[in-house]
C-alpha cells in the first residue's frame, strides 16, 4: 500500500539554499584563483561536497525519508570521500 503523507518545502527554504548553492560555487571559482597548490583540488572537492549534501537533502528531499535510506546515502559519501583519499595516496606516491 502507497504511502500518501506528503510533504512540502516553502520556496522561501528553497531560495535560501540556492542562493547557498550560488554562494558555494563563486567560493568555488575564487578558490581557483588563489593558487593553493595540491590543496586547491581538495578545497574544490569539499566545496562540491557540501553542495550535493544540499542539493540531496532539500532539492531531493532527503530530508523527509526513512532513516535506512540516509544511512545508505552516508555510505555512499564515505565511499566516495575513500576513492578521492585513495586517489590523492595514489598520486603522491608516483
Amino acid at each position: 500500500m502507497a504511502n500518501n503523507t506528503t510533504h512540502t518545502t516553502e520556496y522561501r527554504v528553497l531560495a535560501r539554499v540556492l542562493l547557498l548553492l550560488m554562494f558555494f560555487t563563486f567560493l568555488t571559482i575564487s578558490v581557483t584563483t588563489c593558487h593553493l597548490a595540491a590543496f586547491s583540488v581538495t578545497v574544490a572537492l569539499l566545496i562540491a561536497s557540501v553542495k550535493g549534501f544540499f542539493v540531496l537533502t532539500y532539492f531531493m528531499h532527503l530530508k523527509y525519508e526513512s532513516t535506512l535510506l540516509r544511512i545508505l546515502v552516508a555510505m555512499i559519501f564515505v565511499l566516495y570521500a575513500v576513492i578521492i583519499l585513495i586517489t590523492f595516496i595514489d598520486y603522491a606516491f608516483r
